[in-house]
């Protein structure tokens, strides 16, 4: 079975984000994919902040990641950067632990103006983890994500179709990236 491991980088919950990536997760399970979610909110403030990189509390979060076939990564910007609570469950994961592994970025913000902040802040700790295929962002902004009274997402048509066809693009590359020999996958 394909696994897939979404990571929620928002430091509330319930969030827009945490249910972008429920929302998410579920269209990757009609077309039988396996999806874990981790919400890097849930993990020991005490291991992020002091970076405990051996934490008993990180050994499941690893363990899914080695696993993976593909990761999503999703984080609410703020401040034109991704999240202070993401950006340290990322400098405790091991060196070059994306490597092989399609990665689909999301983001939510609260205007267009941030849309590049991916671009220049997430992508480059991302390759830093060892990841080359790095998919399109699915960007959207607060108004076409709606949180419903129990929590889950609507999201506007235009935002929809956008995750829908990045999706598609993922679920390629996934497939792609697990039936090529390991040594291709690695050699890039």
């Amino acid at each position: 079975m394909t696994n897939i491991l979404a990571i929620a980088g928002s430091p509330t919950h319930p969030s827009r984000t945490y249910g972008f990536v429920e929302y998410t997760a579920k269209l990757l399970q009609q077309e039988g994919l396996h999806v874990d979610i981790i919400s890097v909110r849930d993990l020991p403030a005490e291991d992020l902040v002091f970076g405990r990189y051996e934490s008993q509390a990180l050994e499941q979060p690893k363990a899914l990641l080695a696993k993976a076939d593909g990761v999503i990564i999703a984080t609410p910007i703020y401040k034109a950067a991704y999240t202070g609570v993401l950006k340290t469950f990322l400098d405790l994961l091991p060196q070059k632990s994306l490597t092989g592994k399609p990665v689909l970025p999301i983001a939510l913000g609260g205007t267009i103006a941030h849309l590049l902040a991916i671009e220049y802040a997430l992508k480059p700790v991302l390759s830093e983890l060892g990841a080359r295929h790095i998919l399109a962002t699915v960007y959207a902004v607060d108004k076409q994500v709606q949180r419903q009274a129990d929590n889950s997402v609507l999201l506007d048509e235009e935002i929809e179709q956008r995750l829908k066809d990045v999706l598609k693009e993922f679920v390629k590359a996934v497939e792609y990236d697990a039936a090529a020999p390991q040594e291709l996958v690695h050699a890039n």
